[in-house]
């Protein structure tokens, strides 16, 4: 089978088609032929090499979480699946391969695509909306009642943050560029702030939460804009001082101190995915696509996800 490879870090170009063996099925393992991929910032950061500390640097290495496909092969223990079934997921954080015609996931890692959406959409949505939804339902314990902020709405991961906000019944306030603007008003969120043009952190408004799905904040930056019980969640936490208030606020909490502040690592799991698909079949979610690039043409699909620019997710197709 055909799979992105990469045998050392560095730019783009490092990533190569290569043929390799189809990966092992077993018990409760499901072999997907793979439809499409879509590219992820962790992609990028894994192949050039800025994460090595977490995901080591074994070459040769695959690529890629995202997959949607259908069913080839079943392990024997596998109850959930059949061969032909429309199935969409994410792959561990030590698996991983998504780029390649043929992927291999554990039976609970995997979801059926609901029946309106096709391989494409479905592809997109995986790694960036599992992501947001444990970021506003298990970090963030949202409730119906609470005013979300998400920073860097336009994204894969704060797109679906908005969707899924609004469809808890929160009310929900968007920043990003002035190019997203009109595309995030389109999301369903009650108020959009340009960056551009205004500071949300200088303004006298207060959130139950605000999810920062860029990395570009600080829980200090923001803490006046929460509420008195607020909760700040981060997808990145790159700051000294965002992993000393993750030590100190426990402490703090102790004293009164009611603000709160996390992290989110996204866990792969179906029953996430499939509380997703349930969303989707009500259309209260859909995945926003910028643009598909072929597998041949990864290296220009990484490239442009590493500009930043992109309104939603950037799909790869396979086959």
């Amino acid at each position: 089978m055909k799979a992105v490879v990469i045998r050392k870090f560095g730019p783009p170009d490092v990533m190569k088609v290569e043929e390799v063996e189809r990966p092992a099925v077993p018990d409760s393992g499901v072999l997907v032929r793979v439809r499409y991929s879509s590219v992820n910032p962790v992609d990028w950061r894994i192949r050039n090499g800025s994460l090595k500390f977490i995901y080591g640097s074994r070459f040769p290495m695959k690529l890629g979480f995202d997959i949607a496909g259908e069913v080839e092969e079943t392990g024997r223990s596998v109850t959930r699946f059949s061969k032909g079934d429309r199935v969409f997921g994410m792959l561990n954080y030590k698996v991983r391969g998504a780029y390649a015609e043929f992927a291999c996931a554990d039976e609970n890692l995997l979801a059926l695509i609901p029946w309106n959406i096709d391989f494409a959409e479905a592809a997109a949505i995986p790694l960036t909306g599992l992501t947001a939804f444990q970021a506003l339902h298990y970090k963030g314990a949202m409730e119906g009642y609470d005013s979300v902020l998400i920073n860097g709405a336009s994204g894969g991961v704060g797109s679906f943050g908005v969707q899924i906000a609004k469809a808890a019944g929160c009310n929900v306030t968007a920043v990003c560029g002035t190019d997203h603007v009109e595309h995030v008003k389109a999301l369903g969120a009650d108020r959009v702030i340009d960056r551009l043009k205004q500071d949300f952190t200088k303004m006298p408004d207060k959130y139950d939460i605000i999810v920062d799905a860029v990395g570009k904040l600080t829980y200090f930056r923001v803490r006046r804009n929460l509420t008195k019980e607020g909760r700040y969640i981060t997808t990145l936490p790159n700051k000294p001082a965002d992993i000393a208030c993750f030590l100190l606020l426990p402490i703090l909490s102790f004293f009164g101190y009611r603000k709160s502040s996390a992290f989110v690592s996204v866990r792969p799991g179906g029953e996430d995915l499939s509380r997703l698909s349930l969303l989707v079949k009500e259309k209260k979610l859909a995945p926003l696509i910028d643009r598909t690039f072929d597998l041949e043409d990864v290296a220009a699909a990484h490239a442009y996800s590493e500009t930043g620019s992109a309104k939603g997710k950037i799909l790869i197709k396979i086959g």
